[in-house]
């Protein structure tokens, strides 16, 4: 048997990189356009989800866990960084005096959106070399993985939502 070439499960097509594979590379390049793009405006990864998590939302603390997927002590150290920087307010809430919502400043409105742009222009960059059959199915593919997934762990990724948000465009 001839050995594979190196990405290529056994379940692949010849030329083809196996789903797993695949999915695995792609998260890999994705990550390290989020920490390049994070770099420049002096965030870690996480920190970029978690302004990014926090662009549509005000989730209390243990949302924001489940959400980000850490544990709550992480968050609390996530997010009194970012409130030392000025990026996020912790408010109290309205509707339980013992939760805490975690929203952005204005000047975490105004990284998150800078720091997006880039984002976003060097993803869809990289989405230009599909054709654009492909691209137009992607999203909606996507979409009903992660909501799937998420759905699978208990969280709604769409609870919460800013009403602007929610509507399409």
């Amino acid at each position: 048997m001839a050995p594979r070439p190196a990405g290529q499960s056994a379940s692949a097509a010849p030329g083809r990189i196996g789903i797993v594979d695949g999915l695995a590379q792609l998260a890999f390049v994705i990550h390290g356009i989020l920490e390049r793009r994070a770099a420049d405006h002096d965030l870690s990864a996480t920190q970029a989800r978690l302004l990014g998590v926090l662009r549509d939302r005000k989730p209390t603390m243990n949302e924001l866990a489940r959400l980000l997927g850490l544990d709550k002590s992480s968050i609390s150290g996530l997010v009194d960084r970012a409130e030392r920087r000025g990026l996020v307010a912790r408010i109290p809430s309205t509707q339980d005096r013992r939760a805490v919502l975690v929203g952005l400043t204005d000047d975490g409105r105004s990284l998150v959106s800078r720091a997006s742009a880039g984002f976003s222009a060097d993803v869809l960059a990289m989405l230009e070399l599909l054709p654009r059959s492909d691209r137009d199915v992607l999203p909606e593919i996507v979409s009903r993985l992660l909501t799937a997934h998420a759905a699978g762990q208990g969280i709604d990724l769409f609870a919460g939502l800013d009403a602007q948000a929610q509507s399409p465009a």
